[in-house]
């Protein structure tokens, strides 16, 4: 029987809540979504699994969720409980697995060596992929054996309960397995009158679903099309906008008008019967981050998506079993010409094709392989993140500083590698992470 545990509001602090003297209540005014989020320690996208839940903090008031419950299992069930269940066994199957089996080289990552003796604990909150795969684990164990004098309390349920944590105190680090967002940003930087220090600890995987796999953009392989630079790729997905956020700051400045959009094939090039064709364009519900990052890499940061998009959530199947968003809409492009998506290259199916990218209309245009997104030549390689906190004096907590030196290090990345999904980070990118430690 599969028992998992979701929180439930009871006893003294859900009497605050409904008198409304409960200061998490008080933010959840100003931060609503997030805050929430981290009370609830669940978002559609990001849930708990079997794998870290018994690596997660226990939390007063947590539920039984029993997925071997019937109304869990009702394949016509409404309650999103029913697919996170559905989730969970999709992820758990995963998390052991090792994907790749490939050696890269990782004699030009530097080796650990302590900086300084430290202790205590250090207690992380956030990405649950962490905990889902024996990663968390290992990373702690082997930095324990040079710094036996420090502990480890995980909270690994999801990246939706990671900001929250820090600026509500109850986390030192917020693994994150995609990049902040406005609102949590936001909810940080009311909290602390600063931003949190982002370091980048792995690369994404080639693909493997919901570790942060690279994004590749699909027709189908009838459409001649044969490459496009983000430009296009902004024409296509995007719309018209008077600007873009720059992390907290509105930049008018990448505002672009509706001339600049593609909404036939004719635009990017296609003759005879392609010219006067439309787009129609595939994608995820935003809910789902996928956007968010290709919006920041190749749309300049804009929130305004194309008004014809259409949107795909996951849901479950009257088998009991997790329907992905990308594997449904990719169905659908096999069906549709005219159609355009972007997905992990795991959905890719034998009548779409996905096309070479360049961050420039002159190219270079890179094919997606597992080399390409390992070395990050690909554009849409995506990476996982710790954000931490430094304090007045600009400085990490010493613990805290030490541990992520032996994540970025040549023993933290052979981790990486030998739980062959996550990908480890080349030498210039852990060299450009380490600096931001000092």
């Amino acid at each position: 029987m599969m028992r998992f545990t979701v929180p439930r509001r009871t006893g003294t602090a859900a009497r605050r809540r409904r008198r409304g003297r409960d200061p998490m209540r008080r933010l959840a005014w100003a931060f609503p979504a997030v805050v929430m989020l981290a009370l609830t320690g669940c978002t559609s996208s990001s849930q708990p699994s079997a794998a870290q839940s018994a690596s997660s903090t226990a939390q007063p008031g947590k539920a039984t969720l029993n997925c071997d419950d019937p109304k869990y299992r009702d394949p016509n069930s409404k309650d999103p409980l029913a697919e996170q269940c559905a989730r969970i066994k999709s992820v758990t199957s995963k998390g052991a697995q090792v994907h790749y089996t490939k050696k890269f080289d990782l004699s030009g990552l530097p080796t650990y060596k302590p900086e300084q003796k430290v202790s205590g604990t250090i207690r992380q909150s956030g990405n649950n992929y962490l905990g889902d795969s024996p990663v968390a684990k290992r990373w702690e164990k082997a930095f324990q054996k040079y710094q036996p004098g420090v502990k480890f309390q995980d909270n690994l349920i999801s990246s939706a309960v990671g900001i929250p944590s820090l600026y509500t105190g109850t986390a030192d680090v917020a693994p994150m397995g995609r990049e902040i967002l406005w609102d949590e940003l936001q909810g940080y930087q009311r909290q602390f009158n600063s931003q949190p220090l982002e370091v980048t600890v792995t690369t994404g995987s080639y693909d493997v679903t919901g570790w942060t796999n690279a994004l590749a953009v699909f027709v189908n392989k009838a459409n001649p099309l044969s490459k496009l630079s983000f430009s296009q790729i902004d024409g296509i997905f995007g719309a018209a906008r008077t600007g873009v956020w720059d992390g907290q700051k509105w930049d008018p400045t990448k505002a672009r008008g509706a001339d600049k959009n593609i909404r036939t094939w004719g635009q990017l090039g296609l003759t005879g019967d392609w010219a006067d064709k439309p787009i129609h364009v595939y994608g995820y519900t935003p809910e789902y981050h996928f956007g968010n990052f290709v919006a920041k890499e190749a749309m300049q940061g804009s929130s305004s998506w194309n008004e014809n998009i259409k949107q795909f959530a996951n849901f479950t199947r009257p088998d009991g079993s997790l329907a992905i968003a990308g594997d449904v809409f990719m169905d659908e492009l096999t069906k549709d010409p005219y159609g355009i998506a972007y997905s992990g290259i795991d959905f890719l199916k034998p009548s779409t094709k996905a096309l070479p990218l360049s961050r420039k209309g002159d190219g270079p245009f890179v094919s997606m392989s597992l080399d390409t997104v390992q070395d990050r030549s690909y554009p849409l390689t995506r990476s996982t993140y710790y954000y931490l906190i430094k304090g007045q004096d600009g400085k990490l907590d010493p613990k805290v500083k030490e541990f992520i030196r032996f994540i970025l290090s040549r023993e933290g990345q052979q981790i990486i590698m030998e739980d062959g999904k996550y990908l480890p980070l080349t030498p210039k990118v852990a060299q450009k992470q380490l600096a931001k430690l000092n």
